[in-house]
């Protein structure tokens, strides 16, 4: 199998994931191992996602061969796994895409909606910890002034 070139050796970007997702060039093929290395996952946990839909190599004499489309795949199902997203949400995202992006914009319509709803579910736990922190703050230095510290 051919190396992997320069860019696959650092962490890629979403435009770069994406735009390597749009690719399905054959050229470029990968091992199970290979990929096990990349990303730091198991050869189980390909499978998993292979068992889940989410991934589907090639088959090269009983051999799983992986496109560059898989292998961005696998990235953009790690970095959703990453920020919280089920399982069931990453595969419903990756099918809107379709088979050639025919979904881009349908697909990206539900990634604005659920980061939206994710920023604004965290800004308010923040401002939650804020006010706990706040409060936390009065209670320890009322004590320390009982205590005469």
């Amino acid at each position: 199998m051919p190396p992997r070139n320069a860019t696959a050796q650092r962490t890629q970007t979403a435009d770069e994931v994406v735009a390597d997702h749009r690719s399905d060039d054959a050229g470029e093929l990968f091992g199970i191992a290979e990929l096990c290395k990349e990303f730091a996952i198991s050869p189980r946990a390909i499978r998993f996602y292979e068992d889940k839909g989410l991934l589907a190599p090639r088959r090269v004499n009983g051999t799983r061969v992986y496109t560059r489309r898989d292998r961005a795949r696998l990235s953009l199902i790690l970095r959703a796994k990453a920020i919280g997203s089920s399982l069931a949400e990453i595969k419903h995202y990756l099918d809107l895409y379709g088979t050639h992006g025919e979904g881009r914009t349908v697909q990206m319509k539900y990634v604005l909606d659920k980061t939206s709803k994710a920023i604004a579910e965290l800004e308010q736990k923040r401002a939650h910890i804020d006010a706990s922190l706040a409060e936390l703050r009065i209670i320890n230095a009322t004590v320390k002034r009982g205590l005469g510290k």
